[in-house]
């Protein structure tokens, strides 16, 4: 945890049950060589007293934005310019939805009103109540607003009852918020257009023909480039959760997502082509469903569908997949040249924990200069905020712009 040392760590504390885990968070902050700047709301105390917090972060404890004796009291935004992170855990409820609602007449809601710091809130609450439209909304609209949202997990509830609503444990809130300190903004003010998820063409109103591909990638790629500032456009045939934060227009076939792309990157500075689209499609679809006859075989007549790299026009980076089963670079590199690609991203399909379905891959990135990185076996975020590197270069150096 070195990111974390000789930071200033606000730690917002709030009024539900799990607030006793706070103290441990903020020993191992303090263990971390954070300072901990504690904010409690009036709430907070009714579950934890103050003096625990003092005792471990050897700092006062904020619990009245009017007390006198707080060296933070002159200037109430003093302690938001002085953090370099906020971290809420545990957020209740009413503090997510104050906080989306922008109120901010305690010291915690001006903390976060008035930083320009990272924003890492820890929900923990009733299942029913996170699971309320409500409160979903409010999350939604906090990590529309760049907040990094620490998911609750499973587990037995102070109900007694098994549930999603628990308070993370304290490794995972740490790993997080040092996540958010490393944070890059390098995207912020750019339009991006990502495609995620294997394209399907009708063969009849039943079947279609497809691939493999999960959207994964694509999905990882929409989510990291949010979370470096971009304008994020999802042009996804994947049937995943919509990400929050990011347009999503769902398509089927390769028809629809070159529609789509083309009206989405007429005001979009990059398109990354991460979907994996049908190469050809049935010329005639049945309009019904196609009944099995007594012949042993089927001949059904297939077209090539759009290549939509090539064919969608405009001035904006464009980065190329490449799924490859063999001669993997030299295809890409094929592929690079062809379709006037700014990078190519190619794996080999074959390779262990690596393609389809699976949260990891091993790439190598091409730029246009022909110059190859072999990248180790990450994570599919990973490998997205790698990728985003590379873009975030080429915007650098006056392309796409």
């Amino acid at each position: 945890m070195t990111m974390l040392k000789n930071k200033t760590i606000v730690l917002g504390i709030t009024g539900g049950i799990a607030a006793y885990k706070a103290a441990d968070i903020a020993s191992k902050l303090t263990q971390a060589g954070a300072r901990v700047e504690v904010v409690m709301t009036a709430a907070a105390v009714k579950f934890v007293t103050p003096l625990t917090l003092r005792n471990i972060t050897h700092r006062p404890v904020v619990t009245d934005m009017f007390a006198l004796a707080s060296e933070w009291s002159e200037e109430h935004v003093a302690l938001a310019e002085a953090a370099d992170a906020v971290l809420i855990a545990p957020a209740t409820a009413n503090t997510i939805a104050r906080l989306a609602a922008g109120i901010a007449d305690d010291m915690l809601g001006t903390v976060v009103l008035a930083t320009r710091a990272p924003v890492v809130v820890c929900p923990a609450m009733n299942d029913l109540m996170y699971e309320n439209n409500v409160t979903r909304a409010n999350v939604d609209k906090l990590r529309g607003r760049g907040f990094t949202i620490i998911e609750p997990d499973y587990g037995r509830l102070a109900s007694g009852k098994l549930g999603r609503g628990r308070l993370p444990d304290t490794p995972a809130i740490l790993a997080a918020l040092e996540r958010a300190l490393g944070q890059k903004r390098d995207l912020e003010g750019k339009k991006i257009v990502v495609t995620a998820g294997g394209t399907r063409e009708p063969l009849d109103a039943v079947r279609h023909i497809g691939n493999r591909s999960s959207g994964r990638m694509g999905y990882a790629l929409a989510e990291a480039a949010r979370d470096r500032g971009a304008q994020v456009t999802l042009v996804t045939a994947a049937a995943l959760p919509e990400p929050a934060g990011v347009e999503v227009i769902r398509v089927n076939t390769a028809a629809e997502m070159k529609a789509a792309i083309a009206k989405a990157v007429k005001a979009a500075q990059a398109l990354l082509m991460a979907a994996a689209v049908a190469d050809y499609r049935p010329k005639t679809p049945a309009r019904g469903k196609l009944k099995k006859e007594a012949a042993a075989s089927l001949t059904i007549d297939l077209v090539r569908t759009p290549d939509i790299l090539s064919e969608v026009k405009g001035d904006f980076v464009r980065v190329g997949f490449a799924a490859e089963s063999e001669d993997v670079v030299a295809n890409a590199k094929k592929k690079l040249a062809t379709k006037k690609l700014d990078l190519v991203v190619a794996n080999d399909i074959t390779a262990p924990d690596s393609g389809f379905d699976v949260a990891t891959n091993k790439v190598t990135l091409i730029d246009k200069s022909g110059k190859a990185e072999d990248l180790p076996l990450l994570s599919k975020r990973e490998v997205a905020e790698k990728i985003l590197d590379r873009v975030a270069g080429i915007f650098q150096a006056g392309a796409g712009t």
